[in-house]
C-alpha cells in the first residue's frame, strides 16, 4: 500500500511540473515562452493519481476476488500512466531560447510520472498475488465457523430447557 501512496504522490507531483514549452507569437507582445503543466498537457495524470489513492482504500477493504479485480485495474492504470509519461516526451529537442531549467523540469515531470506508474503497477501485481493472504478490513471481527456452531448449540440447550425438556437426556 505504500507503493500505491508513493505512486499517487508521484503522479500528482508530475502533474504540477512543466511538461511542454515552446515559443509562440503573442501579437503586440511578440514571441513569448508558452508552458503547460502535466495536468494541462496530459489530463489523465490527476485521475490516475486519484485512482491509485482510491486503490489504497480498496486494497484494505476488500479480499479475494474483488481484490484481484482491483489489482488488475491498478496494473492497467499504472501502465496507462507509463504510456502517458513516454508518449508526451519530445526526443527531437526543444526550440532555441527555451531555458534549460524548463527543459530539465520537463524531463523530471515525465520521469516522475513513469516512476509513479511503475509503483502503481508493482502495487497492483502485489495485490493480485497476495489477494488471499493479506488481511481485509473487519476480518478480525469475523467469528470462525466452529465458534458459531458452538454458540448455536448453546442456544439449542437453552431452548430445550425453556420447552421443559432435559437437553442432557439424549447423551
Amino acid at each position: 500500500m505504500a507503493g500505491l501512496l508513493l505512486g499517487a504522490a508521484a503522479l500528482w507531483g508530475a502533474s504540477r511540473l512543466t511538461w511542454f514549452a515552446e515559443h509562440r507569437a503573442a501579437g503586440v507582445r511578440g514571441t513569448v515562452l508558452h508552458t503547460e503543466t502535466g495536468a494541462q498537457a496530459a489530463g489523465a495524470l490527476v485521475p490516475l493519481a486519484v485512482l491509485a489513492l482510491a486503490g489504497v482504500a480498496g486494497m484494505v477493504a476488500t479480499g479475494g476476488w474483488p481484490r484481484r479485480v482491483l489489482g488488475g485495474a491498478l496494473v492497467l492504470a499504472g501502465l496507462a500512466a507509463c504510456w502517458v509519461a513516454v508518449n508526451g516526451l519530445r526526443t527531437d529537442g526543444y526550440p532555441d531560447g527555451v531555458p534549460g531549467a524548463e527543459i530539465a523540469e520537463i524531463y523530471a515531470g515525465h520521469g516522475l510520472a513513469a516512476c509513479g506508474g511503475l509503483l502503481v503497477v508493482v502495487a497492483g501485481v502485489l495485490g493480485l498475488r497476495g489477494a488471499t493472504r493479506m488481511p481485509r478490513m473487519g476480518a478480525k471481527y469475523s467469528a470462525p465457523a466452529a465458534k458459531r456452531s458452538a454458540v448455536e448449540h448453546d442456544y439449542d440447550l437453552w431452548d430445550a430447557l425453556s420447552d421443559g425438556r432435559d437437553p442432557t437426556a439424549g447423551r
